[in-house]
């Protein structure tokens, strides 16, 4: 149609005249409102960033004699990353005459990966760099689904609170006992 009734026809309906193809012969165009084409296109854009996941590389830093108790902290805090769906780089740092004793790094890097071996697989085996000993683990599921996963279980969280704070007591109001 031309253009003069087009532009008619959009004022007519309160609507945009917006040019979709202008490469077609002859242009193509659409009636529109287009305040809330942009903004719908932007709430898809800000939906599609939201599920977007980022690769974290996250570090652990340990030393050839680790106290057991600090060894579980660690690993605790290893295995909380790996939940997470991070990527955990796990730095031994030598002093001295540990640089002679290479395979003390080396077994404890393994012990690790064999203790969190349901959660992640090593990435990268054990490699000697100056005077750190470094591997990196990589977790067996992905980012996203490890924030769906947390999105699940916060909302549950959430609804468990609820229910908790309507339900009605089970027992009868006690009255004050009299002196």
């Amino acid at each position: 149609m031309p253009l003069a009734k087009a532009l008619e026809l959009a004022q007519e309906y309160d609507l945009d005249l917006v040019e979709v193809a202008a490469n077609a012969r002859p242009p193509v165009c659409k009636l529109m409102d287009y305040g809330k084409f942009k903004y719908e296109s932007a709430m898809k854009a800000r939906e599609a960033r939201k599920n977007q996941a980022h690769t974290v590389i996250k570090e652990m830093k340990l030393r050839p004699k680790i106290d057991p108790h600090d060894y579980d902290t660690k690993k605790g805090h290893v295995v909380r990353f790996l939940k997470q769906g991070d990527k955990v780089k796990i730095t031994i740092m030598f002093r001295g005459r540990e640089q002679s004793r290479p395979e003390l790094g080396y077994r404890l890097l393994q012990r690790l990966a064999d203790d969190v071996a349901d959660l992640g697989f090593v990435e990268s085996n054990p490699k000697q760099d100056g005077r750190n000993m470094i591997m990196v683990l990589g977790p067996h599921k992905k980012k996203t689904e490890a924030m769906a996963e947390a999105r699940e279980a916060q909302a549950a969280r959430k609804a468990g609170g609820r229910q908790q704070e309507t339900a009605p007591a089970d027992s009868p109001a006690e009255e004050p006992a009299e002196a």
